[in-house]
């Protein structure tokens, strides 16, 4: 299970986010999962649609994202996931003009994993200093 479960959590981030493929969403992220944390500390996201409209912007924000996976650890129904996210903030889309400026994004997701499904993520990312760097003149 531990085997399937890391291989799920590489590709939803590979399919996810770096082909950003909407259809992954709705292949992965369960009907009613909730995903914390993201975009803001308290969000809390539930089901596929929630999910794809933050990830419809924050690629509309960020088209040339790429997610680096750095480690996968998992046990039982657990993965953890250490990720850097290298991206330059091109588009409008999450409500702060264009800036062009890069941005580096070191993060941790911690998901629970059912039936070949993400049920529930933890995301812990400083999202908070992200978004204090776009807006820096």
């Amino acid at each position: 299970m531990s085997a399937a479960n890391k291989l799920l959590m590489e590709d939803w981030f590979e399919k996810v986010w770096n082909q950003r493929n909407p259809d992954a969403i709705d292949a992965m992220y369960h009907a009613d999962g909730r995903a914390h944390g993201f975009p803001e500390a308290d969000s809390v996201l539930v089901g596929p649609e929630e999910f794809k409209t933050i990830h419809r912007n924050f690629c509309g924000a960020f088209p040339d994202l790429l997610v680096t996976v750095e480690d996968v650890i998992a046990e039982g129904d657990k993965v953890a996931v250490r990720f850097t996210t290298t991206m330059t903030h091109l588009g409008d889309s999450l409500g702060i003009k264009a800036t062009q400026k890069q941005v580096v994004l070191h993060g941790c997701t911690i998901a629970t994993i059912k039936d070949g499904m993400i049920v529930e993520g933890w995301n812990f990312m400083d999202m908070g200093g992200m978004f204090a760097k776009l807006q820096a003149e």
